[in-house]
């Protein structure tokens, strides 16, 4: 009656850190998988119908949804202890699942009584067989999402559009900050993983997701409330001390959480300003940088201190290491890769890496440091196919470059996977030109000043031992593109010449911080990572998740001197490695083809000379009518262990 079980995977495929606890069970919206044949099956199942109480996020719209967890609990608990169980109270079982799968609203109802009907239907003799005692087994559980599995902070996404949708605006930030402190950001430049695993997709588009996370953080700012919390921030206390490596993203994120615990919290910036690089690599246009103050203005008022232009070496990373019980390394990855090409000198004119044409931009932009690049009358040419070449090249339309090229070595479909469609269609309207399948042969230059580029065209060809493609050079002379400026932004790596050598931290072969799955822990006692230096360059809402990680395994580390995750986190992981999101699935009950709201742009002519913010957000009426889109998709999962 239901599709096989898309989590019964081998428990040797497991990350490593979930093989310590033996997981002998897993149940959950799709019925239940057997690792161990000792589980004791009907107690799992009661169990599992007992989450349902704990978590209490049925909507409450129907009679099925309200109380049929409950019902469900209360008859698997008197048969459990009624061995010889009547065949009445079976039936009654198997009729109220039944009855909750049709005609439950929301799919939390839809979903808990899988797994019973699943063994009702397979191993009907469980229910008068089991002893009254039942064995001793852990359980542990998890609500989620497919969206919010899919998002790597873990985002309770329909707690939020919940708020939104029934005006509890303050609610809808609360919802959100107890994983991503960082809600003005997030609600404006999160590439929205998380939308690529909306079920709405499945019938017709997704909900807009990261638009509707700006809501609460804009209503929080608009109105000038007081910060909203997911709890009641901890007085600040000194019994210890934790100092974090950069005030990026991750960095911000562990302080957030690490401050709410009351632990003290000093963060130090090599950069005269705060924000790492959404300060100094994302334009004002995407991100104001008025309202990313807000957000870390929130942490300063938690009492974390803040110290800028605080560089780190050997001598600063060993005087903190005796002042302080943990350091976390959340330093970014801001070195720009070379294009390795015949002919490239970064000391030639007109060279210039992604990462420093950023920060330029950016400190004389938003902070009056310094002075803009002059691109009046250049030829601006990238090479990239990420965020920070989409940046670089939308800024130089900003500054008046003549001509602004960008070229990738992969299709058109591989530069909206790897940053969005609304980023790249953008840049289409204000100017910019792609050139797709295509790289650098060779840099030309006059006088130590580049003056064209020659580019070589490639083609795509799928085959069964390369499925995304290979590239496969096209038998052409090569293209002469002019060019007074060429902007390199293939990649960054981390810069760890800071950390003192006889820490003997690891690193990968990648170069970026080597660190416990799971934990973030790194080969030194107390040293953790989170961010792009460990994972290298990624997302926001990654090194985000990363940094929240973190502050949760120091808090329980400073009370234990061990490194650990809680159930919670654990559960995350298994759900991660299960996988939520099942894009085969049939879904019933909704209207099919219902819009999906798209927020004001600024039109390309007004907005291509200029800084101002090009996303205007949702109206609240237009919010309002978004989040009731929303399907409301949580799932309850247990593990047995």
């Amino acid at each position: 009656m239901y599709p096989s079980i898309p989590y019964s995977i081998p428990i040797q495929d497991f990350p490593n850190h979930l093989q310590s606890d033996k997981l002998k069970a897993f149940i959950g919206w799709d019925g239940l998988v057997i690792f161990d044949e000792s589980t004791d099956i009907l107690d799992t199942l009661k169990n599992y119908a007992f989450q349902y109480q704990c978590y209490a996020e049925a909507c409450g719209r129907c009679t099925p949804g309200k109380y049929g967890g409950k019902v469900l609990y209360e008859l698997l608990d008197k048969i459990q202890k009624n061995p010889q169980s009547s065949q009445t109270d079976i039936q009654h079982l198997e009729k109220v699942c039944e009855l909750m799968i049709a005609t439950s609203k929301c799919e939390i109802g839809k979903t808990t009584p899988k797994p019973i009907l699943q063994i009702l239907k397979s191993k009907k003799e469980i229910f008068t067989t089991s002893s009254i005692q039942g064995k001793k087994q852990h359980y542990i559980s998890k609500i989620t999402a497919p969206c919010t599995d899919a998002c790597p902070s873990h985002v309770n996404i329909p707690g939020y559009i919940e708020g939104v949708r029934d005006m509890l605006f303050k609610e809808s930030l609360i919802a959100t900050r107890g994983s991503m402190p960082l809600a003005q950001v997030c609600g404006r430049v999160c590439p929205h993983p998380c939308e690529s695993a909306c079920r709405r997709s499945i019938l017709d588009e997704p909900i807009s997701i990261m638009e509707l996370k700006r809501v609460g953080a804009d209503y929080e700012y608009d109105m000038q409330l007081p910060y909203q919390h997911p709890k009641a921030p901890d007085k600040i206390h000194s019994e210890s001390k934790i100092a974090i490596i950069g005030a990026g993203p991750a960095g911000l994120s562990a302080a957030y959480y690490l401050a709410l615990e009351g632990i003290n919290t000093d963060v130090y910036e090599a950069l005269p300003v705060l924000g790492g690089e959404v300060a100094v690599g994302v334009p004002d246009y995407r991100m104001p940088i008025s309202h990313y103050n807000h957000d870390i203005d929130m942490l300063k008022k938690l009492g974390v201190r803040f110290h800028t232009s605080s560089p780190m070496d050997e001598k600063s990373m060993l005087e903190l290491e005796k002042s302080t019980q943990a350091i976390i390394l959340a330093t970014g990855a801001r070195i720009s890769k070379k294009l390795g090409v015949v002919d490239e000198n970064p000391k030639l004119k007109g060279y210039f890496p992604a990462i420093s044409f950023m920060d330029k931009v950016n400190l004389a932009q938003k902070f009056n440091i310094g002075s803009l690049p002059d691109l009046k009358g250049k030829n601006i040419v990238c090479v990239g196919g990420g965020f920070t070449s989409m940046d670089v090249v939308r800024c130089a339309i900003r500054l008046g470059a003549k001509s602004v090229t960008m070229l990738y070595r992969r299709d058109e479909a591989s530069i909206i996977n790897n940053t969005s469609k609304e980023e790249y269609h953008e840049s289409l309207e204000e100017g910019v030109k792609f050139k797709f399948l295509s790289a650098i042969d060779r840099i030309n230059s006059e006088n130590n000043q580049i003056t064209s580029v020659q580019v070589i065209n490639f083609e795509l060809k799928k085959t069964p031992s390369s499925p995304k493609g290979e590239l496969i050079r096209i038998d052409k002379p090569p293209l002469e593109i002019e060019c007074d400026i060429l902007i390199p932004a293939v990649s960054q790596i981390p810069d760890f010449s800071y950390l003192p050598k006889n820490w003997g931290i690891e690193l990968t072969k990648w170069g970026t911080l080597q660190t416990e799955t799971g934990t973030f822990h790194t080969n030194k006692k107390g040293v953790f990572g989170c961010g792009d230096c460990v994972s290298g360059p990624l997302t926001i809402v990654n090194a985000v998740g990363q940094g929240k990680r973190v502050a949760s395994v120091i808090k329980r580390y400073l009370q234990t001197g061990k490194i650990s995750l809680n159930d919670d986190e654990k559960m995350e992981d298994y759900l991660h490695t299960f996988g939520v999101f099942n894009r085969d699935e049939t879904i019933q009950g909704w209207i099919k083809g219902v819009k999906r709201s798209e927020s004001e742009k600024i039109l390309p002519e007004d907005r291509k000379n200029n800084f101002s913010e090009v996303n205007l957000g949702f109206s609240n009426q237009e919010a309002i009518n978004e989040a009731q889109r929303c399907m409301r998709c949580y799932y309850i999962a247990m593990a047995v262990i």
